[in-house]
């Protein structure tokens, strides 16, 4: 029989659930003492021990339930706040007005205290907190009073329910980074073995190519030219991170490195600029847009520059060519015969996105695209 290691297919919260099925135990054995110990001060014994015995019963039940990570529904966490209070309820008429009003525990004592513990592991520290506070409230209309040691019991409640709830939440938080590290490590293995294999077969043809290309000359050259683009855009693919599924982040440095070539420069901060993986997309499409002009308008030998930026509120790309730039009201004629690029693949795509695309041009002065994109809420917080 063979056990998984993948931390995604297990609840990290399990220990805090085992914790609670131990104390709801010791504490029903707490609340079993209490009874005899009050004997003859209840008002009605026989219906200490009904709540007594309900508090037998779901005990068990929530035991066989909450150890197995099927089974923690959200209504049986519900239900398990709902039970506890209603046992609770049966305290007016089981206690004498003596316990009541003295120290004396309710008939479900220090057991009530572990729906807001349940609370918390399931839905985390707002409802840990609140759920405690429900239990609080009950205790004071179950005493039919409100004093300082009720006050003390109903704090202690809400914090027991909210720390738990802490401790729970970090634990998934914890669990979902573990996994994304471990599908990270796992693909840059998968890449580095790919690198490998392609470096002492393809690469090395293609920069053999090369070489005897450029020193043989001629037509040669030009095969030698288009040979040495093909060995900067593999290498830059298998050293890449690829972009993930819609949904989850992709490193937009890494997904704009696998443009370069011989004639286009990609220069970005040395960290990973990662950004919901649509976003990327759509950033990569508008670079590779403003390249396309630079290829059909720049003329066969113009270089272009690709700068990423990385600020606290936004992420900026710049996109610069040495070519003969665009004479001015070429772009009005071009937008009057039907051609969008621009305005849809470039200036459209930004829009989506929220940012803004500055196109800056000039006769004899080149082309230089800056576009500015609003860098996520949770991700600026990350960047301060």
């Amino acid at each position: 029989m063979t056990t998984t290691t993948d931390p995604q297919l297990r609840d990290p919260t399990t220990p805090l659930w085992w914790g609670t099925v131990v104390l709801r135990w010791i504490t029903l054995a707490f609340a079993f003492g209490a009874i005899f110990h009050h004997w003859g001060e209840y008002r009605d014994i026989r219906l200490a021990w009904i709540g007594f015995a309900a508090m037998v019963v779901w005990t068990i039940a929530t035991t066989v339930l909450f150890s197995r990570e099927r089974y923690r529904w959200r209504l049986l966490v519900l239900a398990d706040l709902v039970v506890t209070c209603g046992i609770m309820m049966l305290s007016p008429w089981a206690l004498s007005e003596g316990q009541l009003t003295s120290a004396a525990p309710l008939v479900t004592t220090v057991w009530a205290s572990l729906a807001p513990l349940t609370a918390g592991a399931r839905f985390g520290a707002v409802v840990g907190g609140l759920a405690g506070l429900v239990v609080g409230g009950f205790t004071s209309l179950a005493r039919g009073l409100f004093d300082l040691d009720v006050a003390r019991d109903g704090v202690l409640l809400f914090a027991s329910g909210l720390v738990v709830g802490i401790a729970a939440t970090t634990a998934r938080a914890s669990q979902a980074a573990l996994a994304q590290a471990m599908r990270t490590e796992a693909a840059t293995s998968e890449r580095e073995r790919l690198a490998r294999s392609i470096h002492d077969s393809v690469l090395q043809v293609l920069a053999r190519v090369r070489r005897r290309g450029g020193e043989l000359g001629g037509e040669a050259a030009e095969l030698a030219q288009l040979a040495g683009e093909q060995e900067i855009a593999l290498r830059a693919l298998v050293t890449s991170e690829p972009t993930g599924p819609n949904g989850s982040d992709a490193d937009l440095r890494a997904a704009l490195g696998v443009l370069a070539t011989s004639r286009v420069h990609v220069s970005g901060p040395a960290c990973e600029v990662r950004l919901p993986s649509g976003t990327v997309a759509e950033l990569v499409a508008a670079v590779k847009e403003a390249l396309s002009n630079v290829d059909k308008h720049a003329g066969e030998g113009a270089e272009a520059w690709v700068l990423l930026e990385e600020l606290t509120d936004e992420i900026v790309l710049t996109v610069r060519d040495d070519g003969p730039g665009i004479p001015e009201g070429r772009l009005e004629a071009a937008a009057a015969e039907g051609h969008i690029g621009i305005a849809q693949s470039i200036r459209g795509r930004l829009a989506e996105l929220g940012g803004t695309a500055r196109l800056d041009t000039a006769p004899g002065a080149g082309t230089e695209w800056e576009m500015h994109v609003p860098r996520p809420a949770n991700r600026r917080r990350t960047a301060r």
